[in-house]
């Protein structure tokens, strides 16, 4: 498979709204951990072979356990996700899907229970931004490095 295409040069402008919008995200107060699970999350959900890989990368550089990320796409079977990173990776399906989904209140309930309606706020604008990189990432078919 080869790149079909440059986003970053073709649409310079949109691309670096972009990068502002990820760097607000980043910024915004949320647990990097969670932003990490969250990212991976939705990047293996939409098949995006390049985040899944920088991803991975950038929660091992800030030390989060290798097992924890090996388990990210059956956190529901696996006893290592506390009650906010459950909460927050099913918010993270069901947005990532919001076609199929319809993003259901029982979702946004168990989130309530464990988050602030700012972090949900927060939550909901990183989950969308992680989406839009993957399908920027996917339909211009960039490839990670090997």
């Amino acid at each position: 498979m080869s790149a079909r295409m440059s986003i970053p040069r073709l649409a310079p402008d949109l691309y670096k709204a972009v990068s502002a919008l990820d760097l607000a995200v980043t910024q915004s107060g949320l647990d990097s951990r969670l932003l990490h699970l969250v990212k991976l999350r939705a990047s293996q959900i939409n098949g995006c072979a390049y985040c899944v890989d920088l991803h991975v990368k950038e929660a091992l550089a800030d030390g989060l356990d290798p097992q924890l990320l090996h388990l990210v796409s059956v956190w529901r079977e696996s006893p290592f996700f506390n009650a906010r990173d459950r909460a927050a990776l099913d918010w993270t399906e069901s947005v990532t899907l919001v076609a199929t989904t319809g993003v259901p209140d029982a979702v946004h309930a168990q989130l309530r229970e464990v988050f602030s309606e700012g972090e949900i706020a927060r939550l909901t604008i990183a989950i969308g931004t992680i989406n839009l990189w993957n399908r920027i990432a996917v339909s211009s078919r960039l490839q990670h490095p090997v």
